[in-house]
Formats: C-alpha cells, sequence, structure tokens
C-alpha cells in the first residue's frame, strides 16, 4: 500500500516556498512561513502544504497516514549542507593549540602541517576505517537537522589515495540515510611533485579526472585556488579539463587573499564560489549576472580567528543569492552544526534570521545542484524536513551553540527523534 506520513501542529512551518531557481536579494527574506500548518507526504514526496485546518478538511489520505505530532514546534526543510571536507581520518587539534600560541594557518602549513597533515593521516587510514568515520559523522550531521551534505576529497592528494577517499564517501553515502553529494577536490599539491607543479597537474587532468568521471566517484569538481596552493592558471587547466568530463564546477574562492578566483568561477558557470572572504565589491555584479552562488563559511573564520567575515550584506544587496555552509573540517571549522553556522551569520554577518534559513536550505540545495529535489517543502519535492524545538524559528540562531534539533524526516521517514523532547520556554 502507500506510504503516507501527516506532519500536524506545526507551530511554524516554513516552507521556503518560491521561483525554481536560488533566492537572492528580498526574495532571501520570504521563507513562506505558515502558523498552525500541516505536510501530508506520499511515499516520500510531499503531496500537500498549507494551513492545518483546510488541509484536513480536503485531504481524504490522510486517513491512512501516520500522525506525527509536531507539537506546536517550528518545521522546516532538512538543511542542505553545500560545503564540506567532512571525510578525514584524524583531527589536528595541535594546530589548534599552535595557533591559540600566536603560530599562524600558512605557518604551519609551511611546517608540514594543515593539509599536508590530514593527508599523511589519509594515507594510513584503510578504507573500511574510513567508511566508518564518515557514516558517524553522517549520523551527527542528521542530529543536527542536515539531511543533505556535500563531501569533498582533497586530503588525498596522491590520485590513488584521492581514489580511496571517493570510494569511502560513495561506500558511505550507501551506508547512510542522508542525501551524499560527492565532490573531487584538488586541494594541495602531492608532497613529490612541490617542484613540479605543472606534472602534477597534468597528472591530475589526464589521468585522475577521467578516471573518477569513468567510475561515477563524484558529482562536483573543486579546486582551492588562493595564495600558496593553485594559481589561475592552474585552477583554469584544472577546471576545464573538469568541465569537460562532464563535472559540476564549485571552487574556493578568495578566502586567504583576493585572487580573481570568484570572477573565473562565474566565468565557467560554476554553481557556486565559496568562502570569499576577501572578494571584492567589484565582482559582485558579475556574479549576479552569472546566476553564481556566493558560499559563505563563516565557521572557519570564526575558529581560525581569520579577520572580517564574508561580506554577506553586500552580496545580498548586489542580488547575489547567498548559501551557508558548515565547511565542517578538521582545519578550519570543526563543526557540523548547521545552526551554529546561522547563529554567526546572524550576529557576525547582519543576515537575518530568515536570510539564513533561506540560504542554509533552498539555496544551499540549488549550490549542490539539488534546488529541485530538495532545500523547500513544496508539493512533488523530497520529504526532507526538520523539527526545531523552540517556538519562533528566529530562537534557532539566537540560543546559539545548542542543538535545538528533535526530529528529522528524510524522504518521508521518521529517521531520528531525541528522547524525551521537551518545550523550551
Amino acid at each position: 500500500g502507500r506510504n503516507s506520513v501527516l506532519i500536524v501542529n506545526c507551530g511554524q512551518l516554513l516552507t521556503l516556498k518560491g521561483p525554481d531557481r536560488p533566492r537572492r536579494g528580498v526574495e532571501m527574506r520570504d521563507i513562506g512561513l505558515i502558523r498552525n500548518g500541516a505536510v501530508l507526504i506520499d511515499n516520500g514526496t510531499i503531496e500537500q502544504v498549507g494551513r492545518q485546518p483546510a488541509l484536513l478538511k480536503k485531504s481524504a489520505a490522510r486517513r491512512a497516514a501516520t500522525v506525527v505530532d509536531a507539537q506546536g514546534k517550528v518545521v522546516l526543510p532538512g538543511f542542505v549542507d553545500s560545503h564540506t571536507h567532512a571525510l578525514y581520518a584524524a583531527s589536528r587539534v595541535d594546530e589548534y593549540e599552535a595557533r591559540i600560541r600566536g603560530d599562524s594557518y600558512l605557518r604551519i602549513a609551511r611546517a608540514g602541517g594543515g593539509i599536508q597533515a590530514s593527508a599523511k593521516h589519509i594515507r594510513r587510514a584503510t578504507e573500511a576505517n574510513l567508511i566508518r568515520r564518515l557514516t558517524d559523522v553522517l549520523r551527527l550531521f542528521l542530529e543536527h537537522g542536515t539531511t543533505t551534505v556535500e563531501v569533498k576529497s582533497g586530503y588525498g592528494l596522491e590520485p590513488v589515495q584521492e581514489l580511496k577517499m571517493l570510494r569511502a564517501i560513495k561506500a558511505g553515502a550507501r551506508q547512510s540515510p542522508l542525501d551524499v553529494v560527492p565532490t573531487l577536490l584538488i586541494h594541495d599539491v602531492a608532497a613529490r611533485f612541490k617542484s613540479k607543479r605543472a606534472a602534477y597537474v597534468r597528472l591530475v587532468t589526464e589521468r585522475l579526472i577521467p578516471r573518477v568521471a569513468e567510475d561515477r566517484l563524484a558529482e562536483c569538481f573543486d579546486v582551492f585556488c588562493d595564495r600558496g596552493y593553485f594559481s589561475m592558471a592552474e585552477t583554469r587547466a584544472l577546471l576545464a579539463a573538469a568541465a569537460q568530463s562532464g563535472f559540476k564546477i564549485k571552487l574556493h574562492a578568495e578566502q586567504l587573499a583576493r585572487s580573481g578566483a570568484a570572477r573565473l568561477g562565474s566565468e565557467l558557470r560554476a554553481l557556486s564560489v565559496d568562502h570569499l572572504d576577501h572578494l571584492s565589491e567589484a565582482d559582485m555584479p558579475l556574479l549576479r549576472r552569472r546566476g553564481t552562488i556566493a558560499t559563505l563559511l563563516p565557521g572557519s573564520v570564526f575558529h581560525l580567528d581569520s579577520g572580517p567575515m564574508p561580506p554577506a550584506r553586500p552580496l545580498i544587496e548586489a542580488g547575489v543569492p547567498v548559501a551557508l555552509a558548515t565547511n565542517f573540517n578538521p582545519g578550519s571549522s570543526p563543526t557540523a552544526n548547521m545552526q551554529m553556522i546561522l547563529a554567526l551569520a546572524c550576529s557576525q554577518m547582519r543576515m537575518t534570521p530568515a536570510e539564513a534559513v533561506a540560504a542554509a536550505t533552498i539555496n544551499g540545495a540549488y549550490a549542490v545542484g539539488r534546488g529541485r529535489l530538495v532545500g523547500s517543502l513544496e508539493p512533488g519535492k523530497q520529504a526532507d524536513l526538520a523539527v526545531m524545538d523552540v517556538n519562533d524559528y528566529r530562537e534557532i540562531p539566537y540560543y546559539f551553540g545548542m542543538n535545538h534539533c528533535v526530529a528529522v524526516v528524510k524522504k518521508g521517514r521518521v529517521l531520528y527523534r531525541k528522547e524525551g523532547a521537551r518545550g523550551r520556554r
């Protein structure tokens, strides 16, 4: 028979209903809020969304439906975390302490820390061990209300290690109820190519990219284009090869310095350009014209205390669609809690709670090419939603550093329910 689920008593139901594209400008403030809402789900897909009295009146299917009572809490689309490095083999807590004592991120990297340290950890880890780590981490995302997560490779550096990571991501995704978007990330030059950068770029474009495409191990392709990492010319060559092999393009841009990477990304029709801590206002009109999503990662700036936050307000005012992501990784942003990212976006970047919710749901979905499937609660879309134990959605960022998530529905199934969830008055 049909598998119907009816979610009732949604105190505030945030539908994020809107145009079939990323939200920008004032659209980011319209989160489609319904008071006293209900959602009818049929076989994992949303069938009806609306005010409860009207929905219950006209719906015949509800008689056979399993009822989930949201108890007056806030219900919203599951978060879409569109930028993470969630697969890694060990923390870098020693570097964290070194930075507290005054070492810089770049100095630590030059001394063999940073990405190279994570690469050493990956080399020593077995594939089975990586799969286990990833499934544990994916459970953590789920418990904080994230239902779709992008996971990058990039700590392998050597092609054989990158392939190992991508296979582990694929296997972890199969074992997890979450939707995982795998990304091949070219993060840094492998140690043995330090003085032969051109040879490394050739190895990636001629061997690694075609192999990953052939084995269908990634959907997206990403490059760390920045001072001390890949140059504009190297990045252009890498992105061109990836686009030719059919990958969707994403780009680490303007994190450590202004390089012009954001412009390059929009010129090459990237889904998103990410970080943007040093983006110039002069670059914003081009991003808006090309519809490139600006994915902001305030968790990194917070954790590294690396200077000003990314320019959320100027981007929104320039009409550029903004997404938010955790950038969960062991070096610069060790959190899987998107609610904390919303808090940073609101208090440190002056985004309104509504804009932050749109950025972490529908715009995040478009930033991984899934905007027509997830990111809003509209008929025909996948039934992915989170129940937050607050009375008003603005309390999600207001009560910062806490996990408000008490239930998660994924493809119409209740996957997570917090024990003894009580209201916070």
